[in-house]
């Protein structure tokens, strides 16, 4: 078996990395845009109109983005089940908007840099009161 070489002599330097490709990044943006418009405006789901949508992440290919979404803890698990029910018209109105090759496949996680924040504040509280009380 013969080993596969590269056909250039150019090698990075140990630790980095390929820049990634912007286009997926602009492209995460533009769906986080039209996403956010359509949670405003056009979804009519009541369970829909606390969501935010944090950020979004889209493979290289286009064709899967991952929209990461906050919302009240209270109402978690119906949203979770309104985004379902809504993926598909999310998905056809950003097919008619934006101009893709492929309507990407919308996956929808819950944000988990909520639960990080509360837990830092609880940190830094925790702290704060110990600090006060002099028990250092």
């Amino acid at each position: 078996m013969a080993s596969t070489k590269s056909k250039s002599r150019f090698r990075l330097p140990e630790g980095l990395a390929p820049e990634p490709k912007r286009r997926p990044a602009r492209v995460a943006d533009s769906i986080r845009n039209e996403i956010s418009t359509l949670l405003l405006y056009k979804v009519k789901d009541p369970a829909l109109h606390s969501v935010n949508i944090a950020h979004v992440e889209m493979s290289n290919d286009l064709k899967i983005a991952k929209i990461y979404y906050s919302c009240p803890e209270e109402s978690c698990g119906k949203v979770r089940q309104a985004l379902t029910r809504a993926k598909g018209f999310m998905r056809s109105s950003l097919a008619k908007v934006m101009q893709l090759r492929y309507a990407p496949d919308l996956v929808f996680y819950p944000d988990p840099s909520g639960e990080y924040d509360a837990k830092m504040d609880k940190i830094f509280h925790d702290i704060s009161s110990e600090n006060e009380s002099g028990s250092f």
